[in-house]
């Protein structure tokens, strides 16, 4: 069985209206870019991003965090 991780569950909650977008998942959004920052140094992963909605959270969440 495969578990996921407990920030992409937040996140995941988030986008499909189970939970609320709040400061948990703005929390979970920058736990997870610094993630994606780290794997896209390999030359293997550069090409790695965020899905759209994802992406489009993201900015949000860097909005309402500055």
């Amino acid at each position: 069985m495969i578990r996921m991780d407990r920030h992409c569950q937040v996140v995941g909650a988030s986008l499909t209206g189970r939970r609320p977008v709040d400061e948990k998942t703005y929390a979970s959004m920058a736990v997870l870019s610094d993630r994606l920052e780290r794997l896209r140094r390999s030359p293997l992963f550069a090409g790695v991003t965020f899905s759209p909605h994802v992406e489009q959270l993201r900015q949000h969440a860097e909005v309402a965090v500055s």
